[in-house]
């Protein structure tokens, strides 16, 4: 089995409000100063979801698993996730896709995924920790022709088939696919492992293919921006404001009286 697990990098969540600023031009947020990016977090249960597949099979070395990723040249989130236990890697590397929408990706990655052949499982994040959109997954399935489970908690896989339960509000559901199949993974998969020393110093050695955008021969018209499937009408920092009231009283008892007259004509109690 085959499974390619799509992965990226993003501004790391972790980065205070203060240090980020929306660039008008573009709609996108700009770092300001130093910062780092890491692997996007959903990406990171994706391959955790691809890992534990090939932990439930009684022959793991027949369970491949490719790291796939369209990026700017930085093989940083590559690194961690072949440090993470992915067999090998592929890049897509080229200027054109710095700025392409959501299609423009889709597309990227359903050529590398056409080329690589013989894929029986495509697994992503359920969406980027920067945009959010959830849009990349389904639309890969598309431009592939190929079933789409989306959320998915838990999997697993017997002969060409994939069982998939899917996280849904304050429940769940069993859905079943033919393979080949993509499956987005939700955060309800639970924890990630960390990458060990073995595989840190193995990573080194694992193949990277890199390819550029004449490599798979995507046709021009995809990149146009007259042409962009999605755009971002507005992004903006939200505001943040507050309002601090003193509550007098002559005593503790006088002032807790008062905070609860205030809050029950806010309607708060």
């Amino acid at each position: 089995m085959h499974i390619v697990v799509c992965v990226t990098l993003v501004e790391d969540p972790e980065t205070p409000h203060d240090l980020l600023r929306v660039d008008e031009a573009t709609k996108t947020a700009v770092r300001i100063g130093s910062g780092s990016q890491v692997m996007n977090p959903f990406d990171e249960q994706a391959l955790e979801a691809a890992l534990r597949i090939r932990d439930a099979t009684s022959q793991p070395e027949s369970v491949s698993i490719s790291a796939l990723t369209l990026c700017d040249g930085s093989d940083k989130a590559i690194k961690h996730a072949l440090a993470m236990g992915a067999d090998a890697a592929v890049m897509i590397v080229d200027p054109i896709f710095r700025q392409c929408d959501y299609h423009a990706t889709a597309a990227g990655l359903a050529a590398a995924v056409r080329k690589l052949g013989n894929v029986d499982l495509v697994l992503t994040g359920r969406q980027m920790t920067d945009s959010d959109a959830g849009i990349v997954g389904a639309g890969l399935a598309e431009l592939l022709k190929i079933p789409v489970i989306t959320l998915a908690r838990k999997i697993k896989v017997a002969d060409s088939e994939v069982t998939v339960c899917r996280a849904i509000g304050e429940g769940e559901e069993t859905m079943q696919a033919t393979l080949p199949a993509l499956i987005t993974i939700a955060h309800e998969l639970g924890a990630v492992r960390k990458p060990s020393l073995r595989e840190t110093m193995r990573a080194g050695k694992k193949p990277i293919t890199r390819l550029t955008k004449s490599d798979l021969n995507i046709p021009v018209e995809v990149f146009d921006p007259s042409s962009s499937h999605a755009s971002v009408m507005e992004l903006c920092k939200p505001l943040i404001e507050s309002n601090c009231q003193w509550i007098a009283g002559e005593s503790s008892a006088d002032k807790a009286k008062a905070l609860v007259d205030h809050l029950i004509a806010e309607r708060i109690l």
